[in-house]
């Protein structure tokens, strides 16, 4: 278990040191935490484990105090089986300048639970969708025929059940996957500098920059859907 002073070296006080980027703190983690990727990274901060600073660009700046914060959680997840709610609570009270005791182990878990897989009929039963619609889903291309499907995919199939309630079938649903693969040709151009590089450091922030452009080019396209719906009512 960890001890205090490595509490106390998670503590999140003045930020101290160099700043590091994404690329660089996974570098210096997966020594210790070959399995640590930078979506668990950014995973870790959306749980308000860690706060780094942002460039006025939005780029992330990691401290060191970040970097141990981040070796504490993730010992604590790996060696101890912690949830993330009692090692945010744990991190809360050494912020608080309290000397809380370290959190007791939890039992290690006995099973890993696979992803639920989905056949046929379940599919269709799941989401209260005719069996026509999932026929029409996959001959368009919008839902891949398998023997099995995925939650994703349940979750498709309940969206164009509610779709196809105010007459919107799976064939006009198509044009909407075709400008999703639009956009990430976007986004593969956009990043194809630190795509053609063969080192760690821009391949992770390649990662890191993929879906932070896939959500702007999302806000835009709503943006425009809510300007004709606006335009469609006045």
């Amino acid at each position: 278990m960890p001890t205090s002073s490595m509490a106390q070296g998670a503590s999140s006080g003045p930020s101290r040191g160099a700043r590091m980027n994404i690329g660089e703190v996974l570098d210096r983690l997966r020594p210790d935490f070959p399995g640590v990727t930078i979506p668990k990274i950014r995973f870790l901060e959306d749980k308000g484990l860690i706060k780094p600073e942002r460039t006025p660009a939005g780029y992330r700046k990691f401290s060191p105090d970040d970097l141990e914060r981040l070796r504490l959680a993730l010992t604590l997840q790996r060696d101890h089986y912690l949830p993330l709610v009692v090692i945010r609570e744990y991190l809360a009270d050494v912020d608080a300048g309290r000397d809380p005791a370290p959190p007791a182990s939890a039992a290690p878990p006995s099973i890993v639970p696979a992803p639920r897989r989905y056949r046929r009929e379940e599919l269709l039963s799941a989401a209260g969708a005719a069996p026509q619609l999932l026929n029409d889903a996959i001959s368009t291309g919008v839902i891949a025929g398998s023997e099995t499907y995925t939650d994703q995919q349940l979750a498709m199939l309940r969206s164009l059940v509610a779709l196809d309630r105010h007459g919107i079938e799976p064939r006009h649903v198509r044009t909407l996957r075709q400008s999703a693969e639009r956009d990430v040709a976007l986004v593969e151009s956009a990043l194809s500098p630190l795509l053609r590089r063969t080192d760690a450091g821009s391949r992770a922030r390649a990662s890191e920059l993929a879906p932070e452009l896939a959500k702007r080019l999302e806000d835009v396209r709503a943006m425009f859907v809510r300007g004709a719906l606006d335009r469609l009512m006045s």
